[in-house]
């Protein structure tokens, strides 16, 4: 193993938020280096494996500030706090700019007044520390250690407390954290969701047995403390896996679930179903998506991707009919009892591959003015793409929160006949390096 050390200059920064330097032909990523520092860097040769760490900043960037986070270089959650909020901004502007500025002109990010708090489901894992006491927080980036956070700054605070009186509990009610490697504890993680205009709480205990001894007393403890929590639910993971929520649920107080408003629409949201992490900026995209659409009214809209509902329900408002296309079940029942308690009666909803559903529209001849599209990380896949050009939509709204994969997927449509008509970056997101944007095509 041999060890140098040498100067480098940051050339920019890659989509995880790491600094990117050149050294002998080749390209490294550097956690916490901004774009034009320059800095020392430690490179360390191990037979094959070269690897990179700062050591020391020599030039700092106009952006850089000291990140108001305690964990930050440890927590690896905000890969970016370390910049200023300008800074970001520009910064995530410049990587879409980059990615998809060929195919139109990006509109200006829209970012948040206040970027920080904003994180309506939390989740927080359980374990001892060396000495035997009880933590609770996060796991440290690409490990299996848990780093010991009682206040995390992008999360919601009141959800922070309850999580701190949920440890202080555990000694008192011999609540024992999980081990992974022993098998043995109780508690594995605790999973909080608030809902942003109704101030509902949910707590979702997932524990390793059914057994809970002391549970009256343990939920009337904590609801004596937290008056604000709405339900409790006691989720059983027994599985070795790196999944949080097992498949089966208890609830031990209230109704097993919460309910918000996002865009003048109810949404009840249980343990399971999937709702934008960040309600003020959600609002702010699926405004744009809506405006982007320019809706008169007389519109058949397929949402693909429809989750539980929330964009599909958000646009009923607006057209004639529209239909919600899902491949979890449990997510189409929610979606279905949103529509019913909101009256909603021009929007259905079927359980089927998104892909599937519209290439049998399709055969059919079915006449759809607008498909909505807003897929998982990985993008969309070429099945549901050619069956979207076989369809052949006048207009499709695509919203994603991964630019690399909807880079790929655009230069797909618009090879088969469609055209990019305007770029919408928005920050939902702020102190990571994620942007989510939306895009308009026509045909």
């Amino acid at each position: 193993m041999n060890k140098e050390r040498l100067k480098v200059k940051c050339i920019g920064i890659d989509e995880e938020g790491k600094g990117i330097v050149k050294l002998k032909g080749k390209e490294f990523h550097i956690a916490n280096l901004l774009e034009d520092e320059t800095a020392i860097i430690e490179v360390v040769k191990n037979k094959n494996m070269e690897t990179v760490k700062l050591i020391e900043m020599e030039e700092e960037s106009k952006y850089r500030v000291k990140p108001s986070c305690p964990y930050f270089n440890k927590c690896g959650g905000c890969q970016i706090q370390q910049m200023s909020y300008e800074g970001q901004s520009k910064f995530k502007q410049s990587k879409v700019e980059d990615l998809l500025g060929s195919f139109c002109k990006v509109n200006e990010i829209l970012t948040m007044e206040e970027p920080y708090y904003y994180r309506n489901k939390i989740h927080s894992t359980f374990s001892h520390d060396k000495k035997g006491q009880i933590i609770s927080g996060f796991y440290q980036e690409n490990t299996h250690d848990v780093i010991n956070i009682d206040r995390c700054i992008i999360q919601d605070s009141k959800a922070d407390e309850i999580i701190e009186t949920i440890k202080g509990f555990m000694k008192s009610f011999k609540m024992k954290p999980y081990d992974e490697d022993t098998k043995e504890g109780f508690l594995r993680h605790v999973l909080i969701k608030r809902g942003f205009s109704t101030g509902q709480v949910m707590v979702v205990l997932v524990v390793a047995s059914k057994i809970f001894p002391g549970k009256n007393n343990y939920i009337k403890a904590l609801i004596k403390k937290h008056p604000e929590i709405s339900t409790i639910i006691m989720n059983i993971n027994n599985r070795k896996t790196s999944v949080v929520l097992g498949n089966e649920e208890i609830v031990l107080y209230g109704k097993g679930y919460i309910e918000d408003i996002l865009c003048g629409v109810k949404f009840q949201i249980s343990a399971k179903s999937f709702y934008q992490v960040n309600p003020i900026q959600t609002e702010v995209l699926y405004n744009k998506a809506i405006e982007m659409a320019k809706l008169k009214g007389n519109e058949t809209v397929i949402d693909a991707y429809c989750g539980i509902g929330t964009i599909a329900l958000i646009v009923s408002r607006k057209v004639k009919n529209v239909i919600g296309v899902e491949v979890n079940k449990d997510a189409v029942k929610d979606a279905i009892k949103n529509a019913k308690q909101n009256n909603i009666k021009n929007a259905y909803f079927y359980n089927d591959d998104a892909g599937d559903f519209m290439v049998k529209l399709a055969n059919e001849n079915k006449s759809i003015d607008l498909v909505i599209m807003d897929p998982p990380r990985s993008g969309s896949d070429e099945k549901f793409l050619s069956s979207l050009v076989k369809l052949s939509p006048a207009k499709v709204v695509y919203i994603s929160c991964n630019p690399v994969t909807q880079e790929r997927d655009l230069r797909y449509l618009v090879k088969n006949g469609y055209k990019v008509m305007e770029i919408q970056p928005v920050d939902m997101f702020p102190q990571t390096a994620h942007t989510e944007v939306v895009i308009k095509l026509e045909r």
